[in-house]
């Protein structure tokens, strides 16, 4: 049956068609017969009970330069939709946050993917937390003592925001570094956030796996490893994507978290691990599915859709 099936993405004009999974999805629903709209998460509003979005209709097609076309600009209720795909990129700030809690209002009735109440209680660098034993040694704190103690002990560092994403503000600090406490000084200026610090993990110059979930079960992965002279491995940064495919260890993530996700409506996800592992779990808006498909020949659109059909009446 036809699904009415909004985006609420950041602007289709601008993405990647060879790279973007929201894009990828949107085409693969609309090879399904579903009907397609697109909004921005500024033009997410609630007005007298109703949670709505101004946007457009919108068609897809994978032509560069001219990969889409929208209809005219219309006012939608969007708890009378079928599906709302909650898709802009972080920063995870106030704003995102906001958008979850007006989602929140039509979960009942409209199929949020992934179900916003908890990818607002499930952001990636948190989530991990409650598997200690799967990931490296760990810590979230502001204070510059507590982070100055955790560098002492584990020598090498990873130090990011908390709530960054795309590898931005992610930085190496090794036993011989001088800067930890310029760089606390940066990111407490920006932000009232804490900061994530991670033992770092030489297992990140073979790369840092990309494995997508599809309603708990493992997909498959990417591997994205660093450019020249980068710790990094993110494809915003100039990471390379190869192809990998799945050990017994990932496997064990996999069968670990992968109860919980599907359980809590998290039906794509990106999780990341380097060597033994588990480093993020990514469920606002993770990417990697055209890598996926392009390595392994498999439709995985098509069984996030599969996915999604089956959760509806």
């Amino acid at each position: 049956m036809p699904l009415k099936v909004a985006f609420q993405m950041d602007p289709i004009q601008s993405v990647d068609i060879e790279a973007d999974s929201s894009f990828r999805l949107a085409e693969e629903a609309q090879a399904r017969g579903h009907e397609l709209f697109h909004y921005t998460p500024d033009r997410l509003y609630y007005s007298e009970g109703r949670v709505m979005a101004r946007g457009w209709p919108m068609c897809v097609r994978r032509v560069a330069g001219a990969h889409y076309e929208l209809g005219p600009e219309q006012d939608i209720d969007l708890g009378e939709w079928d599906v709302v795909w909650l898709r802009q990129d972080p920063p995870f700030d106030m704003g995102y946050i906001t958008t979850t809690h007006l989602l929140d209002m039509i979960r009942e009735r409209t199929l949020i993917v992934n179900d916003s109440f908890w990818v607002r209680n499930f952001p990636e660098k948190l989530l991990v937390l409650s598997f200690p034993d799967l990931t490296p040694p760990t810590m979230i704190a502001r204070d510059l003592d507590l982070i100055r103690a955790f560098k002492a002990e584990h020598g090498d560092i990873i130090l990011k925001p908390l709530y960054g994403n795309g590898g931005a503000g992610v930085f190496r600090l090794d036993p011989s570094d001088r800067n930890l406490a310029s760089l606390h000084e940066l990111f407490t200026s920006l932000s009232n956030e804490p900061l994530i610090v991670q033992k770092f993990l030489p297992d990140v110059a073979n790369g840092d796996k990309r494995i997508i979930l599809v309603d708990g079960e493992p997909a498959g992965a990417i591997n994205r490893v660093p450019a020249a002279g980068e710790t990094r491995s993110n494809m915003h940064v100039g990471g390379r994507p190869e192809k990998i495919g799945l050990t017994d260890r990932d496997l064990e993530i996999c069968a670990r978290i992968g109860p919980l996700l599907r359980e809590r409506g998290q039906i794509f996800v990106g999780i990341d691990v380097i060597g033994d592992y588990l480093t993020e779990i990514n469920v606002t808006s993770p990417t990697g599915i055209q890598e996926l498909e392009r390595f392994d020949g498999v439709n995985v659109a098509e069984r996030i859709w599969q996915a999604i059909e089956a959760r509806l009446p």
